[in-house]
């Protein structure tokens, strides 16, 4: 009875113990975990702006969002107002989510309105940009969120080009630009294996002159350098096998160029000496590497992986924006606003493009450089010369340019009046470039509009000269 007794003492002498102990334990935590206590001297927009920061961390982020909120409506000639509202957009970019990043935008965009000339005006607009591009979607998806994070992008990197942020910006617009000419080179080779050739050309031309950065651009310049072969267009051809040699001298497609150009009795091209060391540098350039679990859940996420990990690490991107320009005058010069001879076609050098065009003072033999959508104001553009002299279709050299509008067109068909000067027996209108009066053509109406008839025959006119 006694052992018992001193047993049950000592227990309840040591349960005593550890509980003291556990009890100091929690009081020493609860004193360090209390807050200081409040001095009278710090102002208490700086003690909401604290507060709020460490919600935001914790990731209360609605809870410090209402404390920045407050600090706003009631402290408007705060210090910390400026830091308060970049602060909530912050907060709405972290939480993450389709209505929170819209919010983020919004606030970041506030925030540059209301304060441009501060130093985090730049940390806004950039961060405008990288929630577009936290957005972004493969390129088979939605193009919306891509395309506005490289307005957003450009637009940083016109504002502040000599800020610290600038490299990080323009790695992320080569990023968003790789997977944006990804998109429309899919939907070129789509059309390219189709066996519709206009739409693929469209495609892919657009592709080669407004991204040179993008990982397969000698491929493209490759399919269109077939479609103008297979559509008996060798001098067009020959551009793109060129562009191939000279601007993607690494390219496993050089080879290939280079046997089309030497059957095509086409000088080939030297390298450019800065192609070269630009791809020699991507080669050696450090690239992300793809996980374990990275096929698997790309069936799952909509985030363009691949396309990011493909994208260059070197090169200016693409500044211009955007423009829908290709015409069908594009497409057939190559490119528009440039001279025929990638490496020699017709005398000129350098990756670029022309179509000799018969004109009225010279016939079939003379030319004139047919520019990126420049067909005159309302004129039928005249045909390209065959690659074989066939010049069929061409206007005669004794046709007189026209330079002035049109004028009525006759009803006598068996002699055709001459046309005036400055007018064309036709009635089409144009830069020095147009066909003569058809002797068999059919009699016009009086009540015929001139417009109407310009527009058909410029329809003709491009029959003629696309080949497809």
């Amino acid at each position: 009875m006694r052992r018992t007794l001193l047993a049950v003492t000592g227990l309840a002498i040591l349960f005593s113990c550890v509980s003291a102990e556990a009890q100091s334990k929690i009081f020493k935590k609860k004193k360090k975990e209390a807050p200081a206590a409040t001095d009278n001297s710090v102002a208490p927009d700086k003690v909401l702006y604290d507060r709020a920061l460490v919600d935001i961390k914790k990731g209360r982020h609605e809870v410090g969002r209402l404390n920045l909120q407050t600090l706003i409506n009631t402290y408007p000639d705060s210090e910390y107002l400026a830091k308060a509202k970049l602060s909530i957009a912050d907060s709405y970019y972290k939480e993450g989510g389709t209505a929170n990043l819209t919010q983020a935008i919004a606030g970041y965009k506030d925030f540059i309105v209301f304060f441009p000339f501060l130093p985090e005006a730049p940390y806004a607009q950039i961060q405008v940009a990288m929630t577009h591009y936290k957005e972004m979607a493969k390129p088979d998806r939605d193009r919306t969120a891509a395309k506005a994070a490289e307005e957003e992008f450009q637009t940083f990197l016109a504002k502040y080009p000599k800020d610290p942020l600038v490299p990080k910006a323009q790695q992320h617009l080569r990023d968003v630009q790789e997977v944006l000419a990804e998109g429309d080179y899919r939907i070129g080779y789509y059309y390219y294996v189709k066996g519709d050739r206009r739409a693929a050309a469209g495609r892919l031309l657009s592709v080669t002159k407004r991204y040179p950065l993008y990982s397969r651009s000698d491929d493209a310049l490759w399919m269109l350098g077939d479609i103008f072969e297979k559509s008996e267009k060798k001098e067009i051809a020959s551009i793109y096998y060129s562009r191939i040699v000279k601007e993607y001298p690494l390219s496993s497609r050089v080879g290939d160029a280079k046997g089309k150009l030497v059957a095509f009795h086409v000088p080939v091209p030297q390298p450019d000496p800065k192609a070269l060391a630009w791809m020699q540098a991507e080669v050696s350039a450090p690239r992300p590497k793809p996980g374990m679990l990275s096929k698997p859940m790309s069936l799952v996420k909509n985030a363009p992986e691949k396309e990011l990990r493909n994208s260059s690490r070197l090169g200016n991107p693409q500044m211009e924006p955007e423009n829908d320009t290709t015409s069908a005058v594009d497409i057939l010069t190559g490119g528009g606003k440039s001279q025929l001879g990638a490496g020699g076609g017709s005398g000129a050098t350098g990756n670029t493009a022309v179509v000799e065009v018969a004109t009225p003072q010279s016939g079939a033999s003379g030319g004139s450089t047919v520019e990126s959508g420049d067909t005159g104001s309302g004129a039928a553009p005249a045909p390209a010369a065959d690659t074989n002299g066939d010049t069929s279709g061409t206007a005669p050299a004794s046709a007189p340019a026209a330079e002035n509008p049109p004028a009525a067109n006759t009803t006598d068909t068996s002699n055709p009046p001459a046309a005036t000067a400055g007018t064309d027996a036709t009635g089409a209108t144009g830069n020095g470039t147009t066909a003569a009066a058809d002797p068999n053509a059919k009699p016009a109406d009086s009540t015929t509009d001139p417009q109407k008839e310009s527009t058909s025959k410029k329809k003709k006119g491009l029959k003629k000269i696309i080949p497809w």
